[in-house]
C-alpha cells in the first residue's frame, strides 16, 4: 500500500482558529460598545405619549346602515350620522353603534315554548275571543326595526319584550272588535292593517324608537277542540250557498221568459182591445150613418137595408129560379145556379 501523505501533516498549513489579529476583535468589540442606543429618554415624554395614545383611541367610525349613540360618563349626549367621528376616550365618553336597517321579528303563538306544559284540551295565550263570542286561534309575525336609536337605548328595559307584550294586547283588542269568519276565511288584511296601526300608536306612546314594519297572520283557525264540528259548519254553509246559487241561476233563467211571455199576452191583449173598440166604432158610426139616411128617406134606406140582408142571407144557401111565365108549358121553369159557374 502506498503511504497516503496526512494533509494535516502540512507545517505550512496555519490554523483558522489561531488568534493572530487580536487587534481587529479588540477594535470589533469597541465599535459595539459604542453603538448601544441611548434610552436615556424623559419620564415626561413617555407620559405624552401615552396620553396621545389615549387621545387616539376616541376615533370612531359609524357604519350607512347605523347611528352611534354617545354617552358621557353614562348620560346620553349625542347621536351620530355614518362616517368618522371623535368622542373623548374612555371612560368619558363611550359610543354605542345601533343598526337602523336591520329587520327584527317576534312571533306570537308560531314557536312560543314555555317551562309550562299544556293539556291537549287547554287554552292557550294564543285564543282570543271574537266580537262575536267565538275563540280563534292566532299566529301572528311583527317584524320591527329601530327608528331613533336614543329612544330604543334608554326608554325600554326590554324593547323585545315590549313589542311582544304591545302587540298580543293590540291583536286581542283588534280581534275582540271582530267577527270570527272575516277573520278565518280570508279578510285578513284589515286585522293586519288596524293592528300594525294601533301597535305603532302605542309604541310611539312608549316612546320606544321602534317602527313596526309589517304585521302577518301566519295562522287564524277555530281551536282544534272544535276544527270537526267547525269545519262541518263550514261545508253546510258551502253546500247553502251552492244551492242559493243554483236557485239564482233558475231564477234568471225563469223569471225573464216569464217576463218576456207576460209581455207578450199584454201586447197581444192590447191590440184585440184596440181592435175591438175599432170594430165597434166604426158599427156605431156606420149605424149612425144608416140611420141619418134613414131619417132622410125611409123606403129607399128600408129597401137597401132589405135587400143587404137578403144578400147576406142567400148568398149561404143554395138559389133555385123558376120563371112563371112558363107555368103549363112542358119545359120545366129552373134555373140551378148552383152548377153555373
Amino acid at each position: 500500500m502506498a503511504n497516503m501523505k496526512n494533509p494535516w501533516d502540512n507545517e505550512n498549513i496555519e490554523n483558522p482558529w489561531d488568534n493572530k489579529e487580536p487587534e481587529k476583535i479588540i477594535k470589533f468589540q469597541k465599535i459595539k460598545k459604542t453603538q448601544k442606543p441611548n434610552l436615556n429618554i424623559r419620564p415626561a415624554w413617555w407620559v405624552l405619549i401615552v396620553i396621545a395614545l389615549w387621545l387616539a383611541t376616541g376615533f370612531y367610525q359609524v357604519q350607512t346602515n347605523e347611528n352611534g349613540v354617545v354617552l358621557r360618563f353614562g348620560k346620553y349626549v349625542d347621536t351620530t350620522a355614518p362616517g368618522l367621528h371623535y368622542h373623548l376616550p374612555y371612560p368619558i365618553e363611550d359610543v354605542i353603534k345601533v343598526s337602523m336597517t336591520q329587520e327584527r321579528s317576534i312571533n306570537l303563538g308560531g314557536n312560543d315554548t314555555s317551562a309550562h306544559s299544556y293539556r291537549d284540551n287547554a287554552f292557550t295565550e294564543t285564543h282570543m275571543l271574537t266580537g262575536d263570542e267565538n275563540i280563534v286561534d292566532i299566529n301572528l309575525t311583527v317584524v320591527w326595526r329601530i327608528k331613533n336609536a336614543n329612544d330604543f337605548l334608554f326608554n325600554m328595559r326590554s324593547p323585545e319584550e315590549t313589542v311582544r307584550v304591545a302587540a298580543q294586547s293590540v291583536l286581542r283588542e283588534i280581534v275582540g272588535q271582530s267577527e270570527m269568519m272575516p277573520i278565518i276565511s280570508g279578510d285578513r288584511g284589515k286585522v293586519e292593517d288596524d293592528t300594525k296601526s294601533e301597535l305603532q300608536k302605542v309604541l310611539d306612546d312608549f316612546g320606544s324608537g321602534v317602527e313596526i314594519v309589517r304585521v302577518k297572520l301566519q295562522k287564524a283557525d277555530p281551536p282544534k277542540q272544535v276544527v270537526d264540528a267547525f269545519n262541518e259548519v263550514q261545508r253546510a254553509k258551502a253546500d247553502m250557498e251552492r244551492f242559493k246559487n243554483e236557485a239564482e241561476a233558475y231564477r234568471n233563467e225563469v223569471v225573464p221568459n216569464a217576463h218576456g211571455q207576460a209581455s207578450q199576452i199584454l201586447q197581444s191583449a192590447e191590440a184585440y182591445n184596440q181592435a175591438v173598440v175599432n170594430k165597434a166604432t166604426g158599427e156605431a158610426d156606420r149605424f149612425n150613418s144608416v140611420y141619418k139616411a134613414y131619417k132622410k128617406g125611409k123606403d129607399v134606406t128600408i129597401r137597401r137595408l132589405y135587400l143587404e140582408t137578403m144578400e147576406e142571407v142567400l148568398k149561404k144557401s143554395d138559389k133555385v129560379i123558376v120563371d112563371p111565365s112558363t107555368k103549363g108549358s112542358n119545359v120545366l121553369p129552373i134555373l140551378p145556379l148552383n152548377t153555373v159557374k
